[in-house]
């Protein structure tokens, strides 16, 4: 573990993972073009865990798209550490709403498979990999097959494969929305002493409501036609938080908070379908 250990201390002084989103606008379509986000801005302080929340079709995971470059904006600009997006890159991990986990594949070779692209020598590939399977307790199942776990453990798998490369910004994209209910609340768990241990700047979709105010320190509230920005909403609740802390007055009025400005965009959302 001294590799992790070594990485946790240095989070507490994280200089890197600053996400600037600056008037991002998206359109899709050949002729007639549908504007999908409309001039979107906002700015991810490094370390920070960020939650973009909001009904369906509001755009959401088009800005997570956007940030990974996967989709090239219509205008506007995206930055990471200053550097503008223009392709996919190692400074920016992804895990996915359905496991995206190679098939023929372990779970030991899917977790070094970024290293092996870097070139890190065999040893350390299996010291590091180890390890990191060790703090998600998949050790034991590193020579199973996707198949043959469970959906709670395929997404560990994508989180520490997306992490054992030292992304600069974790970006996840629904990813515990196909599990249920006890396996998710534990997967919440497990990724706050993750992203508490590293600090990587994370940005993370979800339409739950509840799940957004656990996770995170800020929630993007979107709305629709064309997605934009509605509101801003900094979650001012003490960590580390645990499951039974969504039981609490605090939780709860926070929760009413958001459910509130997100009603009439999910009406909206509805009324447009």
């Amino acid at each position: 573990m001294q590799d992790i250990a070594v990485q946790a201390q240095a989070s507490t002084q994280i200089t890197y993972g600053l996400v600037e989103v600056r008037d991002l606008t998206v359109r899709f379509g050949d002729r007639q073009k549908t504007t999908i986000l409309d001039k979107i801005n906002f700015t991810v302080e490094p370390g920070s865990f960020v939650c973009l929340l909001g009904p369906s079709g509001c755009g959401k995971s088009t800005v997570l798209n956007s940030i990974a470059g996967f989709v090239n904006p219509t205008d506007g600009a995206i930055l990471v550490d200053k550097q503008a997006v223009t392709k996919p890159g190692a400074d920016r991990g992804f895990v996915f709403q359905q496991y995206s986990l190679l098939p023929w594949k372990t779970t030991f070779q899917n977790v070094e498979f970024g290293l092996r692209i870097k070139g890190i020598p065999k040893a350390k590939r299996r010291e590091l990999v180890g390890e990191y399977l060790n703090r998600v307790g998949l050790y034991n199942r590193r020579d199973s097959y996707p198949h043959q776990l469970s959906g709670g453990m395929k997404q560990r798998a994508s989180i520490v494969r997306a992490l054992i490369n030292s992304p600069s910004v974790l970006l996840m994209d629904e990813p515990f929305s196909a599990l249920d209910a006890q396996t998710r609340h534990m997967m919440q768990e497990l990724l706050m002493e993750i992203w508490h241990e590293f600090k990587t700047t994370v940005i993370f979709v979800t339409h739950d409501i509840e799940e957004a105010v656990f996770l995170g320190d800020r929630i993007l509230v979107m709305g629709v036609n064309p997605g934009h920005i509605k509101e801003d909403i900094v979650i001012d609740l003490q960590r580390p938080r645990h499951i039974d802390d969504t039981l609490t007055p605090e939780f709860i009025q926070i929760s009413r908070r958001v459910l509130a400005t997100i009603r009439e965009e999910t009406l909206r959302s509805m009324e447009s379908s």
